[in-house]
């Protein structure tokens, strides 16, 4: 047996089936570069639907073991390892790293709290018990409840799933109606993890600048990592897309106050160990929590925050594990931006096959441009641009001035549009 640390990944899927590279890719080498080996834990037979395209980088890890829903010899197969650290791969593994991590004796945020780390609706009653602000919300799947909330609610309300990621299934309602329909179009299928939606959650909609706000914790210490600012867009029926996102500085007007509220949110939940994702809209009335991962933050960000100030969530969450003296020497920190970074998708408001895309050369002259990725080929079908997954192009943007940045964001919006995509007759 090796005598080095060993950590348990629990569902690193590496790549999605829409194209784009996973955090999770990051997440093995980073605990390899400090000496550790790695385990892999598959927590079911089949990967669940983004993710059935995905293959494990298998030289990462000193075994694979795939979860056949025998807890016990799962638990005895890992613990043949003597591991220090279960660590979830992604949102999907969320809850089966709780239940392992509490069951092996390492470092957890244990299951009594896991329902709110989850479920979305649990979420929200588990902030409100903290005294803390939120969105009015309801979990339901009875289309006259929903349509009388929303009458008493008044207004613009979300309807999405009550379990999902990456934008599935959101919709922005303005009519009662609307969040029927919502209802019915969710309810009738799965998600992304190919989980059933039994259920929706319809919150109040929160009007304000959404930011991310990434962090690693250690024993109930909170580290502010990183924190993103999103770009919103009303196009294709929906009214708050998330198109754009760029790191901002740790000290800024407003800041304080998200990552005072963050840390709030992440004690609510029982967040006392690892990284964790914290969606928040800075309101006319305060920050209010749209949503908490209980992992890295995904879209990649912990690598992109690497390139923009040098370390990310996975730099500090392996200092956690394997090196907890120098997270505590370092702990309170701030982050210092080197080089702006930004990312934006292609919003394609047509559908149909594609033929070409006509602004990509003039994309790539930009003077940020960093880095493309074509996730709708020619000769492929092109869908509308709804959410996450239905994003044609992503192009990302790095410089040591911000304005270069900025100009070339507004840009690529510029360039986009019925004429940068050319159809199949």
């Amino acid at each position: 047996m090796s005598t080095k640390p060993c950590v348990v990944l629990v569902d690193t899927y590496e790549t999605a089936d829409h194209g784009l590279p996973q955090t999770a890719r990051h997440i093995a080498p980073t605990f390899l570069a400090l000496g550790a080996e790695c385990v892999r834990v598959q927590s079911a037979p089949d990967a669940p639907g983004q993710y059935r395209k995905s293959s494990p980088t298998m030289s990462n890890y000193r075994e694979n073991i795939v979860h056949d829903g025998d807890l016990g010899k799962t638990l005895d197969a890992l613990a043949a390892h003597r591991p220090v650290a279960v660590v979830a791969g992604g949102e999907y593994a969320v809850a089966f790293t709780d239940e392992l991590s509490e069951a092996l004796g390492v470092p957890t945020n244990g299951t009594a709290l896991s329902l709110a780390r989850r479920d979305k609706s649990a979420m929200g009653e588990a902030v409100a018990a903290a005294g803390l602000e939120g969105a009015r919300q309801l979990l339901t799947a009875d289309e006259a409840e929903l349509a009388a909330w929303h009458r008493k609610t008044g207004g613009r309300i979300v309807v999405k799933p009550n379990r999902s990621a990456g934008g599935d299934g959101v919709s922005f309602c303005d009519t009662p109606e609307q969040s029927v329909a919502a209802l019915r179009a969710i309810t009738g299928r799965q998600n992304v993890f190919s989980e059933d939606n039994d259920t929706v959650i319809a919150q109040e909609y929160l009007a304000g600048t959404e930011y991310m706000v990434n962090t690693v914790s250690m024993d109930g210490l909170h580290q502010v990592c990183d924190i993103w600012q999103t770009s919103r867009f009303a196009v294709n029926g929906v009214s708050d897309l998330l198109g754009a996102c760029r790191i901002v500085p740790r000290r800024a007007p407003g800041h304080d106050e998200l990552v005072e509220y963050a840390f709030a949110v992440l004690d609510a939940v029982g967040i006392r160990h690892g990284a964790a994702h914290v969606e928040i809209k800075l309101t006319p009335r305060g920050p209010r929590l749209i949503e908490v991962g209980s992992r890295l933050s995904g879209g990649d960000l912990p690598h992109l925050a690497r390139l923009a100030i040098g370390e990310s969530q996975l730099d500090w969450m392996a200092d956690a594990v394997l090196r907890p003296e120098r997270f505590r020497e370092r702990w309170g920190e701030d982050y210092r931006i080197r080089r702006h970074y930004a990312w934006s998708a292609l919003l394609s408001p047509v559908e149909g096959t594609l033929r070409r895309y006509t602004v990509l050369d003039e994309i790539e002259r930009l003077e940020s441009f960093h880095e493309m990725f074509v996730l709708t080929q020619p000769g492929k079908p092109l869908r509308r641009t709804v959410d996450d997954t239905t994003f044609p192009v992503v192009v990302t943007f790095m410089h040591e001035i911000e304005e270069y940045v900025l100009r070339d964001l507004g840009t690529l919006r510029y360039l986009d549009g019925v004429g940068c995509y050319e159809l199949e007759s």
